[in-house]
Order: structure tokens, then sequence, then C-alpha cells
């Protein structure tokens, strides 16, 4: 018997998903990204300076933060300060990456932008959210750089998203929410950019093992949402 899905959804469909830009008033650029019940605050921060390894260089640098609110879940988690968990870094480090991929450095100049990615509710596909709405708030940063003259060209060389694949009863399905995140064999988080081409795959086989095949499978679906989370983007921008 085939896995049902919780909200009714078929295999390859989306959550509901929007983006709410200029969400904040001080960041330079800020989007409350929502995708079914995880919604992200993504806030751009533009620096005027950049760690010491490029200063004198004339590249930019990004980086990005990532936090779950106390109240993200349905039990209270305790706030992180000073100490990360090995989870926060990692995905921190994953929306950096897949973020910078997007970016001329030479273009930028030698400012640093900051994406600070804030859980507000988690129900899965955090991580993922916390890069297609990083997305959303950095290009809105790079055009404020744009319409204030600090830029003479735009940086932004690519667009990026991404998205939530797992396997259920070896049944591939697009975009987990936390129940089934929980219940998956396997489970991949998947970043393209706006040529389809991989940014970043992360897979793992919670239970047994997967096939070639069935990676295949994954990556398609994979490719299918990330086609319609670009689409949204864009139409946030419109």
């Amino acid at each position: 018997m085939a896995w049902q899905r919780p909200d009714g959804r078929q295999a390859d469909q989306l959550r509901p998903v929007s983006f709410e830009r200029q969400f904040t008033r001080f960041a330079a650029g800020s989007v409350l990204a929502r995708c079914g019940d995880t919604q992200v605050l993504c806030t751009a921060t533009i620096q005027a300076k950049v760690p010491k390894f490029l200063t004198g260089t004339g590249q930019g640098w990004l980086t990005a933060e990532y936090r779950m609110l106390p109240t993200a879940t349905s039990d209270r988690q305790e706030r992180e300060f000073m100490r990360l968990s090995g989870r926060t870094q990692e995905i921190q480090r994953l929306v950096g990456r897949s973020l910078r991929s997007t970016l001329d450095m030479d273009a930028l100049g030698e400012r640093t932008i900051i994406i600070d990615t804030d859980v507000l509710q988690a129900d899965a596909g955090t991580r993922t959210m916390a890069i297609t709405g990083g997305f959303v708030a950095l290009k809105d940063a790079i055009d404020t750089l744009m319409q204030t003259g600090e830029l003479e060209r735009s940086p932004l060389i690519h667009q990026v998203a991404a998205i939530s694949v797992g396997l259920l009863d070896n049944e591939p399905l697009l975009d987990l929410k936390y129940e089934e995140d929980v219940a998956a064999d396997t489970d991949f988080n998947v970043v393209m950019n706006e040529k389809l081409h991989l940014i970043e795959v992360q897979g793992t086989a919670e239970a047994g093992s997967y096939s070639r095949i069935q990676l295949n499978q994954i990556l398609d679906l994979a490719e299918l949402g990330i086609k319609q989370l670009l689409a949204f983007q864009q139409q946030a921008f419109d």
C-alpha cells in the first residue's frame, strides 16, 4: 500500500509557497518565506568590509546564519547562543554555500552580505526554505545597492532554490512535512540553480539503502519542485 500523505497532496506536489517581501524595516532585503506550515524569516545585511583573508583583494563575501526560535516546534527548544549545535552549524554552512554560488564576488567588491535565516515555525523543510527565501532577500539587498548607485552592475549571476525529497514505502515524495520527514527511509535535500545544475545534494538512507534508479527518481522529482520554486521567486519580484 502506497504512503498516504497527511495533507492529501500528490507525490509530486509542493505545499503552498509564498514570499512576503520587505517584511522588516531596517534590513537591506527581507522576506517571510512560507512553505505549508514552515515559516522562515530571511533578512540580508550589507557591511562595507570583508573577512581578513579577503582584505585588499577587491572581492566580496557572503555568509549565513540559521536559528530556530524556541517555540518554532511543539516542544520549546533552548536558545542557541555562543555554542551552536552541530545541526545548526551544518545548516548555516549549507545556506551560505548555496547563496555564494549565485554571486560574482569580484563584481560585489569588498562588501560582506550576511543572510540571517530565523525559523519562526517548523514543519520540516526549514533548511531548504532558508535557501529559497534567502535568495529572495539577497536579490532585494543587491537591488538596494544598485538603486543607491553603490554598484554599477549586479553581481548576481545565478538564481537558486532548494527542496526536500524522501522515500516512503519506496515511493519518492516531494517536499516532506514533519510526519513524512521522521518516517522517511531516505531523505534528500537538493539545491539547484536556474539552469537546473546541482549546487548540493544531501542524501541519507535512514533505513536500508536506495538504488541508483531511485536516486534518479529523487533528483527528477527535486528538479520538478525546484522549477516551480524558481518561478515563485520570479513572481515575487514582479
